[in-house]
């Protein structure tokens, strides 16, 4: 009897699943749905076919509701993959990098990555291949309290790629104090000196993910932001935010734009410096950088911010400020968001959970390399595209 009584609520939800999905389908598409009833296929719980993802990028009502009762196709893979694979050509085509430039454009404008890898290997690895360019040089700083295996897995990633690397001086990076600054300024270090001839710098973490491709990237930086950093900074608040050193809350999301006169805070910054806040991610130019780590009211600043909560709150804004420029993006996700996603003017999103939103990754990477590849000026290798999912070529386990 309890075994019984454990499995009838599986099969309730199966078959719940199946019905609305049936439904779904007769509604959007009814010669779809005649083939479904004909040919007894239909979606296995545990995989998301094109279709699904198509419809919820066109915003149609009831798919969201059904992407709710299925999980995400197994990503685990990824990791024990990395680690099987008998070389780095396996490695390079099993995870369906992209290894040549797809544009002379592309080619002749490189990019450069800082990226905080904390916990999700999977969509990390989602992430690196969408944004990987043989052209671009990628710094993977992976936090201390990782496991280990996280660590080997980036390290055989850095063997077999030459622009891919571990910085030479990692932190415990966490997010509310100076050690997840550092760990940026860090891998700039070891930037500068690299053989590649970057542009921009890009920060981002393993929970986010790009909504616009390679090249798009490059034309936004060409026409509208030549020369300049984006350091979003936060909405103006008739409030403003404690002082550094005296703390400030983990989920504290906005605050003031800058804190004038600089009286305010608790001990007064170096060189007479407005402090501004913003957020901790940032696109900045190849000569900001040095300007980071040459510059002594940059090093000043980087002291006097030793003692402050979420440093890199207002670091980047502050001393850009100095320099350069900022824009303001904001974004937000879910599965019903795909369709607002896709339309918003911003590069990357953050951030998403995939334990508990998975379908949307999955279908904006799928999304992403079609966008990438019919970009692309040169042939296109065959292990470069995702294999289609569709449920006509699945069975019926419901």
């Amino acid at each position: 009897m309890g075994q019984l009584r454990a499995t009838k609520p599986g099969l309730l939800v199966c078959v719940a699943v199946c019905i609305s999905i049936f439904l779904y389908l007769r509604s959007s598409a009814p010669e779809a749905a005649e083939a479904e009833l004909t040919h007894r296929a239909a979606v296995e719980c545990g995989f998301y076919p094109d279709e699904l993802c198509s419809a919820l990028f066109e915003g149609k009502k009831a798919a969201p509701q059904i992407a709710r009762f299925c999980k995400n196709p197994p990503t685990s893979h990824i990791l024990g993959y990395v680690h099987k694979a008998g070389n780095c050509s396996q490695i390079s085509r099993g995870l369906r990098f992209i290894t040549t430039p797809l544009s002379a454009e592309e080619g002749n404008f490189s990019l450069a990555y800082i990226i905080t890898f904390h916990e999700e290997p999977a969509m990390f690895v989602q992430l690196l291949r969408a944004i990987y360019a043989p052209q671009n040089v990628y710094c993977i700083h992976v936090h201390e309290k990782a496991p280990r295996k996280y660590t080997r897995m980036v390290q055989t990633l850095a063997n077999c790629f030459e622009n891919i690397f571990i910085p030479s001086q990692t932190q415990k990076a966490v997010y509310s104090n100076l050690a997840r600054l550092q760990a940026d300024i860090s891998c700039m270090k070891d930037l500068v000196q690299s053989k590649l001839r970057w542009r921009y710098v890009i920060n981002l973490c393993d929970q986010d993910f790009p909504i616009k491709t390679n090249r798009e990237i490059i034309h936004y930086l060409k026409s509208k932001w030549k020369d300049k950093n984006i350091t979003p900074r936060v909405a103006q608040t008739a409030r403003p935010p404690p002082p550094p050193g005296l703390g400030l809350p983990e989920s504290r999301t906005e605050g003031s734009i800058h804190l004038s006169p600089n009286e305010e805070l608790e001990r007064k910054p170096p060189h007479n410096v407005t402090i501004y806040f913003g957020s901790a991610y940032y696109l900045l130019t190849r000569k900001f950088v040095e300007f980071i780590l040459t510059d002594s009211r940059a090093k000043d600043m980087l002291q006097w911010a030793r003692d402050s909560h979420s440093p890199e709150q207002h670091y980047w804004v502050t001393l850009s400020r100095l320099k350069g420029h900022y824009v303001q993006d904001t974004c937000v996700y879910g599965p019903g968001d795909l369709p607002w996603i896709i339309q918003s003017p911003s590069l990357f999103a953050n951030k998403f959970e995939p334990a508990s939103e998975p379908l949307v990754v999955t279908c904006l990477e799928r999304r992403h390399r079609l966008r990438v590849l019919a970009q692309a000026e040169v042939p296109i290798e065959p292990h470069w595209r995702f294999q289609p999912e569709s449920h006509f070529n699945m069975k019926l386990h419901c």
